[in-house]
């Protein structure tokens, strides 16, 4: 039996884009996940989501990572909610891919309404369930929740390179962050490209200077 797990990484950042992963794996590799000590993405340090990708990826029957970035998400948020970005997103990702078994970290405080408007969205066929902290209890979401993640990680790393700057996590509660759209404000009197506009960090760090 096929089963996919789907995890984000990257819904609240005020800097930098959302990741959503689907990994597809037969159901005897669960065992390989345990081995390799897979857990939620958040358990780990990001040298040991790192090494683990590489061993996830290796037995992977098949994968997808889509990227949201922040524009986007500035755009659809003027016609959406964030929480039907997550569906929208999330369905996505279990259209590209197929399995017998989907199980799903719901992007909703109703789990169950999540894993059927991501079921009417994708149109699939496949057995899907959406859970809270499914990335704790499923080992395949937990692989995924490590997917998302170690790209996330990758994306920020590469801002920081191009832009020539620390920015941190990206998200609201680092000082870094804060520091880095502040201090960006005040030279060009504009937010970065790569913050999310719409979001209210961003808005009160740009009314402070401008």
């Amino acid at each position: 039996m096929l089963l996919l797990g789907a995890d984000e990484a990257g819904k609240g950042p005020v800097v930098g884009s959302m990741f959503v992963a689907g990994l597809v794996i037969d159901e005897e590799r669960l065992f390989d996940l345990a081995a390799f000590g897979v857990r939620d993405s958040k358990q780990l340090s990001p040298a040991k989501r790192e090494v683990l990708a590489r061993k996830i990826n290796a037995i992977a029957a098949d994968q997808y990572i889509l990227e949201v970035s922040p524009r986007v998400i500035d755009e659809l948020r003027q016609v959406m909610t964030m929480n039907d970005i997550m569906v929208q997103s999330y369905a996505q990702v279990v259209a590209k891919l197929q399995a017998d078994r989907a199980v799903l970290d719901a992007a909703d405080v109703d789990a169950s309404r999540f894993a059927e408007r991501v079921r009417s969205a994708s149109k699939t066929k496949m057995l899907l369930i959406a859970e809270h902290k499914a990335d704790e209890r499923h080992k395949v979401v937990s692989a995924a929740s490590i997917l998302a993640k170690v790209k996330r990680d990758a994306s920020v790393r590469e801002l920081e390179h191009s832009l020539g700057c620390k920015i941190g996590s990206g998200y609201p509660h680092d000082s870094d962050t804060i520091e880095f759209l502040s201090s960006w404000v005040k030279e060009k009197g504009e937010l970065p490209e790569c913050s999310r506009h719409s979001w209210a960090t961003a808005q009160r760090i740009k009314a402070s200077f401008i």
